[in-house]
């Protein structure tokens, strides 16, 4: 008897002028119904090896939607625009939301590097679950996990702890 395994992976990215773009995959395997009972590692290791797939797929969709014409997150959103009124806004913020990718100076913020502890953390998770760790990289378009900022390292071991849960 045949055991049904269905992971799915969606994620969407905001885009200028209150855009997104977003890009979904779902996976059906059938594994031995055995093999729960048998070896759990290995079904585990299916499980993951099956999320990491669709992650991954996820991932390079995005990629390729964005291009390089498009601007990624870690590009600063443009500056507000003013109201008819001449007032920049009612909340008090810069950002509609309350947030802003830009500090009152109107200057881009630095780009925070990903912190040692991220990339430890990265390395070893992704050793732990044998993931494509230069693929899950070129998401980011970078080649080492040091390159990564630190919202994109975040994201990034969100996405492995993710696998392994799964």
């Amino acid at each position: 008897m045949a055991l049904k395994l269905n992971v799915g992976v969606s994620r969407k990215v905001g885009q200028p002028d209150y855009g997104s773009i977003g890009a979904s995959c779902n996976l059906e395997l059938e594994l031995d119904l055995g093999l729960l009972d048998r070896d759990l590692d290995a079904f585990h290791a299916r499980v993951r090896g099956a999320y990491v797939a669709a992650h991954q797929a996820v991932n390079d969709e995005l990629a390729r939607l964005q291009g390089p014409a498009q601007p990624t997150r870690e590009t600063p959103a443009p500056a507000p625009r003013p109201s008819s009124n001449g007032h920049a806004g009612g909340n008090g913020h810069a950002g509609s939301n309350g947030h802003s990718d830009r500090p009152a100076s109107g200057r881009p913020r630095p780009r925070r590097p990903a912190t040692e502890k991220q990339v430890r953390a990265i390395v070893t998770i992704a050793g732990r679950q044998h993931a494509d760790l230069d693929g899950l990289l070129r998401h980011y378009d970078v080649d080492r996990p040091e390159d990564l900022s630190i919202r994109q390292a975040s994201e990034l071991i969100d996405a492995l702890n993710a696998a392994a849960r799964a």
